[in-house]
């Protein structure tokens, strides 16, 4: 389908072009025209002049008579410099007798309307009388072209007719300069040159990034589209889903199995498409594509987001169809919703940037165009890829939650609050979904809360964010579906040894995270004075007190509660590594940069590690405002960084990093040794 659509269309409008370019354009000249007109006129092979054609007797009399006025003075808009055939007839302007004068230029007006609209001329080239007067007295003679847009014809006689005009107006001009004894360039004054800088493969990447990311999109989620619907509602009617219902396998191997088998068929149209893609481009345009390979890989990485998202609301919603034709109904509409928004990148001017990285489907949709720019930077992709994959997990997790109801898989309905898992549960643990769920709601609230909030200053945004997109989401899901507060959040007083290690990890963490962690993805200069900045509160300076409150106890609280307590409470089932790393993972993701990420995943798993081995949130919080604080007194505190050899380093020293690291075990041996393994095992029972 490719090389037929770009060689038919292609070939279509060469051929098109061709003719246009071969065919003499037919330019009827109204007035009086100089010799030298008419010879430069002429010499031009591709414009055929015809005088006083498709002119009415009347209004060729009021020519010679010369009571034709030629069109007011008054400059035309630049971007619309000749008076087009379409536009509306002239005001009245007052003459020097007084009187309304509107007559004659709308006579000229309708009549080159009329000739150009039956396509008797291409174009009207109007020498309004005394042209030649004021071109031999050395003054300004005028003349006005007619044309019109909708016709090509006329367009291209327009282009051709105004190169002749422009030629005739060069040897005027420099003809008179030469009899005055002027220089060449005394009637220019100023010559400005525009040079392109931008190279082939950028041009060529604006090319396509104005239509291949969507074509991949729209094309590619057009192959799951079908095998969803077999595979569910198709089922329905044949009657294979209560047999698959029977058969000793639960609701996740169901799902699984399903989710796999069509996202792979998308994926293999996802591959198709962008193979064809480049072989029909680099085919039709060998000198002109320069796309490398490793782009159009790059692109079809881009896609796997996309398909896992599309492929589970795919199974989602044509789970609930009752036959096939009832899933094309509910997913057709679907799929325009999540195809179509990528045609932003057809739009002039939008781009990926931090306000479009957290939409989806239009974020993947601007990265393949910014990648095929090469102007991707590495913050916005990690951002839209974060992005993606958190769509994602909800559009699986909503799928799961479908097909755990087999009552809506044998064609029954359910309300949606159960759909959601939205039912109070006095007295339970959240489940991997609600917290899965809960952390991608906070997660863009957060993204875009803080965007929004830039304006209000540091401390409104810092103390907004924590609070409002933290906190508060945290405490309205344990509270509002009746989770048991004290088991999921881990309220519990924590043993000696817990806060001991706690104050060990704390103070020691950052110099492995930044040492030696930070080293393998060092941030850009830019990026650390910005941190910086954050951390000292430089657009409102504040005592080292403040800054304990704001940088240290807050964040501990809030985050701790959240990631460590209800994000890691859903997570337990799972076991002691499944929670706590993918627990440590999320609360990477959270801080919203690949620069931090390896270095705040790693500070989530120990953390982790405190709450789940001393079986208290408070052992985490603690550990958590102890590094968060020391950072910020090493950064407040010039003379302590010194003394640490920190300087005008940006990183610590190995002599650091491994007194540091030295301290951080010592506190992971105090953890292991000083608490009991029940109060891990018992967390792992519920």
């Amino acid at each position: 389908m490719y090389p037929l659509l770009f060689i038919g269309l292609g070939k279509l409008q060469e051929s098109q072009r061709e003719a246009r370019e071969e065919r003499a354009s037919t330019v009827a000249v109204w007035g009086a025209a100089p010799a030298r007109l008419v010879d430069a006129l002429k010499a031009d092979r591709t414009i055929e002049p015809v005088a006083w054609a498709e002119i009415s007797p009347d209004l060729r009399r009021r020519f010679d008579q010369g009571s034709i006025v030629p069109p007011s003075e008054t400059p035309e808009p630049p971007a619309q410099p000749e008076r087009e055939s379409g536009a509306r007839p002239a005001e009245s302007r007052p003459t020097e007798a007084g009187r309304a004068e509107t007559e004659p230029d709308d006579l000229v007006t309708q009549a080159a309307r009329d000739a150009l609209l039956r396509r008797r001329a291409d174009a009207i080239l109007v020498l309004w009388p005394g042209l030649e007067a004021a071109l031999q007295a050395g003054r300004m003679g005028r003349a006005s072209m007619y044309f019109d847009s909708v016709n090509q014809n006329s367009t291209l006689a327009r282009q051709r007719v105004g190169r002749a005009l422009e030629t005739f107006r060069r040897d005027v001009v420099l003809q008179r300069q030469r009899a005055r004894g002027l220089d060449e360039g005394f009637s220019v004054a100023l010559r400005a040159d525009a040079t392109n800088v931008a190279p082939r493969q950028r041009r060529t990447g604006q090319a396509l990034g104005t239509f291949l990311p969507f074509m991949l999109i729209a094309m590619s989620l057009l192959g799951g589209l079908y095998p969803a619907i077999d595979m569910t509602a198709g089922e329905k009617e044949r009657g294979t889903m209560q047999t698959l219902l029977c058969a000793p396998i639960g609701s996740a191997e169901i799902i699984t199995g399903k989710f796999i088998a069509v996202w792979i068929i998308g994926l293999i149209a996802a591959l198709a498409n962008i193979v064809s893609l480049a072989a029909a481009l680099g085919r039709i345009m060998p000198g002109t594509v320069t796309i490398g390979p490793s782009t159009y890989l790059l692109a079809f990485v881009m896609l796997v987001p996309v398909t896992f998202i599309v492929t589970a609301v795919f199974l989602a919603v044509a789970a609930m169809a009752k036959d096939f034709k009832d899933g094309q109904n509910f997913l057709m509409p679907v799929y325009m919703l999540l195809a179509l928004p990528a045609g932003v990148t057809m739009v002039p001017g939008v781009q990926l940037n931090a306000w479009t990285a957290f939409v989806p489907v239009i974020n993947i949709a601007l990265l393949i165009k910014a990648l095929l720019l090469h102007e991707a930077p590495p913050d916005l992709v990690f951002l839209t890829l974060v992005s993606a994959f958190t769509y994602a997990a909800l559009a699986v997790t909503f799928a799961a939650s479908v097909f755990e109801h087999e009552q809506l898989l044998l064609g029954g309905r359910e309300p949606w609050r159960t759909l959601l898992g939205l039912d109070r549960r006095p007295g339970r643990l959240p489940s991997a979904a609600v917290s899965l769920v809960t952390f991608a709601v906070a997660l863009v609230s957060a993204f875009y809360g803080s965007l929004l909030l830039q304006q209000a200053g540091t401390i409104t945004t810092l103390v907004a964010t924590e609070l409002g997109f933290f906190l508060l989401p945290g405490a309205l899901v344990v509270f509002g579906l009746g989770y048991a507060p004290r088991e999921t959040l881990l309220v519990k007083r924590p043993a000696l040894a817990g806060v001991v290690a706690a104050i060990l990890l704390g103070l020691s963490s950052w110099t492995f995270a930044t040492g030696v962690l930070m080293r393998l993805l060092p941030p850009p200069e830019e990026y650390v004075r910005a941190l910086e900045r954050l951390v000292l509160f430089k657009d409102q300076p504040l005592p080292l007190w403040l800054i304990w409150l704001l940088i240290g106890v807050m964040p501990a609280v809030c985050e701790e509660l959240f990631f460590r307590g209800l994000v890691m409470s859903g997570l337990r089932r799972f076991g002691p590594a499944a929670a706590v790393g993918v627990t440590a993972l999320l609360f990477g993701v959270a801080h919203a940069s690949i620069y931090r990420l390896l270095p705040t995943v790693f500070l989530g798993a120990m953390l982790g590690v405190l709450a789940w081995r001393s079986g208290s949130i408070f052992a985490s919080m603690t550990a958590h405002a102890v590094n968060n604080a020391f950072i910020a007194t090493i950064v407040h505190e010039r003379w302590i960084a010194e003394a640490l050899g920190l300087g005008g380093s940006e990183m610590p020293s190995w002599r650091l990093t491994t007194f540091g690291t030295a301290i951080m075990i010592a506190g992971l041996i105090v953890l292991w040794k000083g608490t009991r393994e029940g109060n891990h095992r018992g967390l792992l029972r519920r």
